[in-house]
């Protein structure tokens, strides 16, 4: 992804509001892949509703820099995910970090509602697929002054 002119904010770099524009877009790319996405939700009427999200902002990213977001599935159960997600410069360097649960919902409540088995299963094997979590300190991490 790149980040584009109109995301800069008046310090010269990427507002925090895209930070967030670039974790959701590439969640975009993958939700189809597990059975999510547009015709999910026109078929079922459901979808997801991300009910908590916590945003890491390491390093500065500038007008027109590249990057790729990585998504980790820390943990699964039959109506909601928690996962983990790195935004890292195309050099290498780890621009930022953010951590979500989202929940899987009947839009005809709303209420909270189980996921299809074949969504569950496509949890499962991502997991599996994706390896072991990267040793980082933010997955979990709380907000707070240390006492």
């Amino acid at each position: 992804m790149t980040v584009k002119p109109e995301w800069i904010d008046f310090n010269g770099h990427l507002n925090m509001a895209y930070y967030n524009v670039l974790f959701d877009e590439s969640v975009d790319e993958l939700y189809p892949h597990i059975g999510f996405g547009y015709d999910y939700v026109k078929q079922t009427g459901c979808t997801t509703y991300v009910a908590e999200f916590h945003v890491c902002y390491l390093q500065e990213l500038k007008v027109h820099d590249q990057v790729t977001c990585t998504f980790y599935l820390v943990a699964h159960d039959e109506k909601r995910f928690h996962a983990y997600q790195e935004l890292r410069h195309a050099e290498g360097w780890l621009a930022a970090t953010a951590e979500g649960l989202t929940l899987h919902v009947d839009q005809s409540g709303p209420k909270v509602a189980p996921m299809p088995a074949q969504i569950q299963q496509a949890l499962a094997d991502y997991q599996a697929a994706q390896g072991p979590l990267p040793e980082e300190a933010r997955i979990g991490r709380k907000i707070g002054f240390k006492r």
